[in-house]
């Protein structure tokens, strides 16, 4: 019996998973019960033509008395497995000491039902068993079997659940870096609005001071809704493209109170590319490049042109003016804030799959958004 179990120990070692799950609660005890019933039931399988020969002549009765001892080996993987659990916050010295007790007494557990098994079913049931021997020297060999194959369990548990702590961290690392690119990009979203509000402000101001109140009243009021609608929404997230141009629509009816007639606004959406995703407020910064370099130095009016779309899974988005002039460009001293925001976000998003593309044209100056159609798969 013991040679069996020891032939039976070796398989056990080199083929046990160890459960794949070590969190507190029923999950990892329930898989560490279907992994280690899987695996006995598959060593009994493997070990069934050995057990045939073992019992010639003595039919399928004999096989099935012998192959029950696999419930104790089953049951006391149990009490190893909350051992190892358990131990996990303890010095590895402690650990390993518990351990290998556990290991032991598991060991010995198992040779001395052997034992008892075989002399149980030799009186009572199966006068043939009384053959297989139960003498103390083969008990010795079989504890030290059960030993190594035990100890090799808690080994394999020890690995897998490494590999658990392994993946739970490359997870936590990708969470977290999927937070700072949020935060990134809420940084990024929210440094427009000084921007903007600093620029705006500035007219009220101009407005008051050359007695203009009414219209300084009327762009106050069409600010705060603005600026409602802004701090509203998520700076993470995608919107329609016909819902972005809409805002834009609301931006420059501010800055139509400020420059009269010598702003005019065409905004053209196609009608395959209104439903396409992009950041809020991306387009934003670009419109207020156009007023600031394109309609306030100028004396003459200016046209600002916002159009998008599709070119197959690409969507293109051109913010256009017609200002004359080299001030239309980046005025020298400014910052460029506002493009380069517009590409850092498109990068953080998209990686190289978007782009800007920013320069004068004759006359004006323009910047062409390209960018999937498809949004960018959640982190």
């Amino acid at each position: 019996m013991a040679d069996r179990m020891s032939l039976l120990g070796s398989s056990r070692a080199a083929a046990t998973p160890a459960p794949t799950s070590f969190q507190a609660g029923g999950a990892g005890w329930r898989e560490a019960i279907l992994l280690t019933v899987a695996l006995w039931t598959f060593v009994a399988i493997i070990y069934l033509p050995i057990l045939i020969d073992r019992h010639p002549g003595e039919g399928w009765v004999s096989v099935a008395l012998d192959e029950v001892t696999l419930l104790l080996s089953m049951a006391l993987a149990m009490p190893l497995f909350a051992l190892f659990r358990a131990t996990e916050e303890w010095e590895v010295p402690r650990r390993v000491l518990a351990l290998g007790g556990a290991v032991l007494a598991a060991a010995i557990v198992q040779v001395c039902f052997d034992l008892l098994y075989t002399g149980l079913i030799a009186n009572r049931v199966d006068t043939a068993w009384e053959n297989l021997p139960t003498d103390l020297g083969r008990a010795y060999r079989a504890t030290f079997n059960y030993v190594c194959v035990f100890g090799v369990n808690v080994a394999l548990f020890h690995l897998v659940n490494s590999r658990r702590h392994e993946l739970s961290q490359a997870k936590e690392l990708a969470q977290a870096l999927s937070a700072a690119q949020h935060a990134q990009l809420a940084a990024l979203r929210y440094q427009l609005n000084p921007h903007f509000l600093f620029n705006t402000l500035n007219a009220i101001s101009a407005m008051i001071v050359t007695r203009r109140n009414d219209e300084a009243e009327l762009m106050t009021d069409k600010l705060s809704s603005f600026l409602r609608a802004s701090l509203a929404s998520d700076p993470t997230e995608l919107v329609p493209l016909d819902q972005e141009l809409t805002l834009i629509e609301d931006y420059l009816e501010i800055e139509s109170i400020r420059f009269g007639e010598r702003l005019h606004v065409e905004i053209d959406c196609a009608s395959d590319a209104c439903s396409v995703p992009i950041p809020s407020f991306l387009l934003q910064p670009l419109v207020e490049n156009a007023i600031k370099y394109g309609v306030a130095p100028s004396l003459e009016p200016v046209n600002i042109r916002v159009t998008g779309r599709r070119d197959g899974d690409e969507l293109i988005v051109t913010v256009e003016d017609d200002g004359k002039g080299a001030a239309n460009a980046v005025a020298p001293g400014g910052t460029g804030v506002g493009l380069q925001n517009v590409r850092r976000r498109l990068s953080a998003l998209y990686g190289e799959l978007a782009s800007v593309a920013a320069g004068p044209r004759d006359p004006g100056y323009a910047s062409v958004i390209r960018m999937p159609v498809k949004p960018p798969p959640t982190r």
